[in-house]
């Protein structure tokens, strides 16, 4: 694209700028600013340099050459200079042109087009070939300039809307002399823009607008990243996201598919017959997960009130009052650590169906990511991170004691009750295969139940890279399910599992109100031991995961299902790890727009 090679260009030295200098635009610049400008040159740069050459040079010119540790610290400081010099300039611009009675900040714009519309319409135009010059033929659009060069009485601009970018070739014959001087002078990559004109494809084969007037409908006032270097500082990227999102337009089609994403989710159960319901986020109690809440205080109620961890004790409420399928699309706030797959706040569907177990979850997860995978790849075998995932039903499913003897060779069906004895044969068992957190961690099961889960999640999960439902879960770490009908300890939940990750959680839904309350009682009772515990070691360093916050009964849910809650199945998906894994993003926050992040120093 002719336009877009002025992306490729670095900032030039000054000597060879003026060489290159148009005498007339020269002269317009050195009468509004007393000096000369970068629009006096007939080729535009990187953004970074575009606004200022002089001031860029004067500014290195006056910081001493720096070395060693210093360089990077030098180098931070030149660019905040050379920014608020650009910013400065670009000031003087805004008042200039109110100053010629032009406004640059517009209250609306008529589009006619986008750009993707007119390459499809036009794509017909032979190179060299103008459009009908009538009315029919006449086209207005407005998005961002990203590149512009100059030659004389010619100028090239680069417009991205957002559905693509499209040339702008502004020819001095064609527009008023005041208008091509206002856009030699005035406009900088980074402007947003409003043009008229006609269709044309130009000798080189580029499909252009042939522009007959334009205005500027906003003026930028901060450099936007050259082409060439981009926006590489990864916490720059998460911090200003907006920038991220012009500078790597790819970014921004990220945020679109998940938007696709999770329009088809909502397409895929509303046809199942799902009705979508929203619960409250602040709650009196934090239920329906085992996670750190955070905590705030309500005034005027004078009490403490929860961001939620889970939307499931709602949704369950909503069935005991007599809807049979429910779901909801919601945030989901947890106060615990943050890594490449956990974000404070996410983003999950919870949903339930009265009358059905957790079998036919599985039915309901496969369909969803498959109908997803569908929508945003157009196929079922993906690249996720250089690895090939097959999203072919039927997946596979497989109990959890079945994939742990897989991988270990152990039998936990055959370990007996004593839980020490069967520590030490894990231990024993896996000694070359565990780090010393992992032996830790077995070491403080407190329970066969813990136990089989800490072997399945240390030396199996990683090894689940295809897709993979893992069934019946122990009683110990699943209070909210039903007990399995076969098999006495266990429970009829599933995990789906896919690159080594969850992806989704599933029950048979537990609804005997007096087995629920001693589940929660128990998981209550265990939760206060680790506290009483954590609080006694005063040396922990990293209080991200540990146990010192508050866990209470959720005694209204338990009131509602003594009401009578009908048999169900409940399944919760996170869509953040869903989106990550269909847009083959190794980050949540590469698909969560603005991300929690620490406190900028």
């Amino acid at each position: 694209m002719e336009a877009l090679k002025v992306w490729s260009l670095t900032a030039s030295p000054l000597k060879q700028l003026l060489r290159l200098s148009s005498s007339s635009s020269t002269r317009l610049a050195t009468a509004i600013y007393g000096r000369r400008s970068h629009h006096s040159s007939p080729t535009l740069r990187c953004a970074s340099a575009a606004s200022s050459s002089s001031a860029s040079n004067a500014a290195t010119a006056e910081t001493p050459k720096s070395s060693g540790r210093n360089r990077r610290a030098a180098s931070s400081s030149n660019s905040t200079s050379d920014r608020e010099a650009i910013r400065s300039i670009r000031l003087k611009k805004v008042e200039e042109l109110r100053g010629q009675g032009l406004e640059p900040y517009a209250y609306k714009w008529e589009k006619s087009h986008s750009a993707n519309q007119l390459q499809e319409m036009y794509k017909h135009l032979a190179n060299g070939e103008e459009a009908s010059s009538e009315s029919s033929d006449r086209v207005s659009v407005a998005g961002r300039v990203v590149a512009r060069r100059a030659f004389g009485k010619l100028a090239f601009l680069t417009l991205r809307d957002d559905s693509g970018t499209i040339q702008l070739y502004c020819e001095k014959e064609r527009i008023s002399d005041d208008q091509f001087e206002q856009l030699k002078a005035f406009i900088d990559i980074g402007d947003i823009l409003g043009a008229c004109g006609s269709m044309k494809r130009t000798e080189k084969g580029e499909l252009s607008i042939c522009v007959n007037s334009f205005s500027i409908l906003t003026k930028s006032l901060l450099p936007l990243p050259d082409k060439y270097h981009g926006l590489t500082d990864i916490d720059k990227r998460y911090r200003q996201r907006y920038v991220d999102m012009i500078a790597n337009p790819e970014v921004a089609d990220v945020f679109r598919k998940r938007a696709k994403i999770v329009s088809e989710i909502r397409k895929t159960v509303e046809s199942s017959g799902y009705l979508e319901v929203e619960t409250p986020v602040l709650q009196g109690a934090a239920g329906g997960a085992e996670a750190r809440p955070f905590v705030t205080y309500h005034n005027s109620l004078g009490r403490d009130l929860y961001l939620r961890i889970a939307t499931e004790l709602h949704l369950k409420r909503m069935l005991v009052g007599g809807f049979e399928k429910v779901y909801e699309i919601g945030r989901i706030f947890r106060n615990e650590g943050i890594s490449t797959r956990h974000n404070p706040e996410f983003t999950t569907i919870e949903m339930y169906e009265a009358y059905s177990d957790y079998q036919s979850m599985m039915d309901m997860a496969e369909q969803i990511v498959t109908e997803c995978a569908m929508a945003v790849n157009g196929k079922l075998t993906i690249d996720y991170q250089g690895t090939e995932i097959c999203l072919e039903r039927p997946w596979r499913r497989e109990t959890m004691h079945n994939l742990v003897k897989e991988s270990t060779g152990i039998d936990f069906s055959e370990l007996g009750e004593d839980l020490s004895n069967a520590k030490d044969k894990v231990l024993l068992a896996l000694q070359d295969v565990l780090e010393p957190k992992d032996k830790s961690g077995i070491g403080a099961c407190s329970s066969l139940g813990h136990l089989l889960n800490e072997v399945f999640e240390v030396v199996v999960e990683p090894k689940l890279v295809q897709p993979t439902f893992v069934l019946d879960y122990p009683i110990e770490i699943s209070p909210l399910a039903k007990p399995h009908r076969g098999n006495v300890g266990l429970t009829e939940r599933f995990e789906l599992f896919i690159c080594g990750r969850e992806m989704a959680n599933a029950f048979s839904e537990l609804t005997d109100p007096v087995d629920q309350r001693t589940r929660l009682e128990e998981q209550v009772r265990q939760h206060n031991a680790k506290r009483a515990a954590t609080e006694q070691n005063t040396k922990k360093e990293d209080d991200d995961d540990d146990d010192s916050y508050e866990v209470t009964l959720d005694e209204d849910f338990l009131t509602a299902l003594e009401y009578g809650m009908p048999p169900a199945s409940g399944m919760g998906l996170g869509i953040d790890r869903l989106v990550m894994l269909l847009t083959n993003s190794a980050s949540i926050r590469d698909v969560i727009a603005f991300p929690v992040l620490k406190i900028q120093q």
